[in-house]
């Protein structure tokens, strides 16, 4: 009767005891894989500074529009006026007329762009299209921080994993070295059988705690990038390896790849970049045509330097051609050009890229799958090897070194499998990430 609740509390205590020795100076955190996403999204630095640029690209945005505004300027002037000097006979018979010690001079232009061969609309697009791609850079680092994390997470849980193993283990070799002790002063087995077997649990012992300090560094790492107190033990998500991996065909992948992939998504905003240019270096070679319109008040009378104010105004159509763009916009055109060519070969390798990275992708992901289910049976087969052994040895029937060597290479074919099993993750989520779903 009292044996039930306590082995309850014992089976919903073992996940929590994995980490015992890590967390006794540490808090936990459990960290689901969407919140890891979501976090990281929101507090990497990388993903911080790609907005910053968003910003600016939209600032720059708004600053190209406004050339289509008109030009406004208000003038102020105001100083002392010397003597002027006036010579009648060329340089002889100076006179010196009366004049005012003060001059003041008040205008306002105004100058709105009429036609500029479509500088202003090609410059808007080209601030939009800068915009575009900032957006579109910060998705593909998003995608990018999402796969790094993602690899942490899975050496997190991997850590965790062995360090069950190895503490069953040890339990497991705290009772055999009890039981090799007994047959010892027994007189069945020779002392050297207990010497070993203390070896093999000491080397457990600190393989233990070497596991306990790499999830201490791999929960500092990730609290660092996710914005936490770095003293934080994150705990992972334990359901994740039931997580449902279902697997299209080569031709599909390549497929969404080239529809989404962020690198082609870039590419693609960078020719459209390039080819606008063109267009923009082309408006360079146009006339521009101008309505302005100007007004000055200002003392004194420049023609008879009386003391009064006079006040002008004038308004008009300004136009102007550059003769020299004729020549000097032939190379940065010949060069726009080049770039556009050479931004279709860009797209070209990242075409055939993406083809080399999904089928390699595809068939790890597939490698992995099959490696599961080998090392399925292989956990079975080492779990009755070690079952047989120790029955045998108990009855005098083996060598510890068997025993050990059995104990041995089932620790090996649990973490064996418990590692494909996170491979098989993370070769999903890399052929999420090559088709821009991640």
């Amino acid at each position: 009767m009292r044996w039930r609740p306590i082995k309850f509390l014992c089976l919903l205590g073992g996940f929590m005891a994995t980490s015992a020795g890590v967390k006794a100076q540490n808090d936990s955190l459990f960290l689901s894989l969407p919140q890891l996403f979501e976090r990281g999204s929101r507090e990497h630095l990388r993903l911080a500074a790609d907005r910053l640029k968003e910003e600016i690209a939209q600032e720059k945005a708004r600053t190209a529009r406004t050339a289509r505004l008109p030009e406004m300027t208000v003038g102020l002037k105001g100083g002392y006026l010397g003597q002027p000097i006036v010579w009648q006979h060329g340089l002889s018979d100076p006179t010196r007329p009366e004049s005012p010690d003060w001059q003041q001079s008040y205008a306002f232009d105004f100058s709105q762009p009429v036609y500029q061969g479509g500088r202003i609309r090609y410059a808007i697009r080209q601030a939009d299209l800068a915009q575009e791609l900032a957006v579109l850079q910060t998705a593909a680092d998003q995608a990018d921080i999402k796969l790094a994390l993602l690899e942490q997470y899975l050496d997190l849980f991997s850590l965790y994993k062995q360090c069950r193993v190895l503490q069953r283990n040890i339990e497991e070799s705290e009772q055999r070295l009890r039981n090799i002790r007994r047959l010892c002063e027994e007189g069945v087995i020779t002392n050297n059988d207990v010497l070993r077997s203390e070896m093999q649990l000491t080397d457990n012992r600190l393989s233990l705690s070497e596991t306990q300090n790499n999830i201490r560094l791999v929960s500092q790492q990730l609290d660092i990038l996710l914005g936490l107190d770095e003293s934080l033990l994150l705990v992972p998500d334990t359901t994740l390896l039931s997580q449902d991996c279902p697997v299209a065909t080569y031709s599909e992948y390549v497929d969404r790849a080239y529809e989404a992939e962020p690198s082609m998504l870039l590419l693609q905003k960078q020719t459209e970049m390039a080819r606008n240019q063109i267009r923009l270096t082309q408006a360079e070679q146009m006339p521009r045509l101008s309505l302005y319109a100007s007004n000055t008040l200002a003392r004194p009378i420049t023609r008879t330097m009386a003391d009064l104010y006079n006040n002008s105004w004038n308004v008009g159509l300004t136009f102007t051609y550059s003769l020299s763009s004729l020549y000097q916009n032939r190379h940065r055109l010949n060069e726009a050009r080049q770039q556009v060519s050479l931004l279709q070969n860009t797209t070209d390798q990242t075409r055939q890229q993406i083809r080399m990275t999904v089928q390699k992708a595809l068939l790890k992901h597939r490698e992995a799958l099959d490696r599961v289910e080998a090392l399925k049976f292989s956990v079975r087969q080492a779990e009755e090897n070690y079952r047989i052994m120790n029955n045998r040895y108990l009855n005098q029937l083996a060598i510890l070194t068997d025993l050990l060597d059995a104990d041995n290479l089932r620790l090996n074919a649990e973490l064996q499998l418990t590692t494909a099993r996170t491979r098989v993750l993370y070769t999903y989520y890399e052929l999420q990430r090559v088709t821009g779903n991640l």
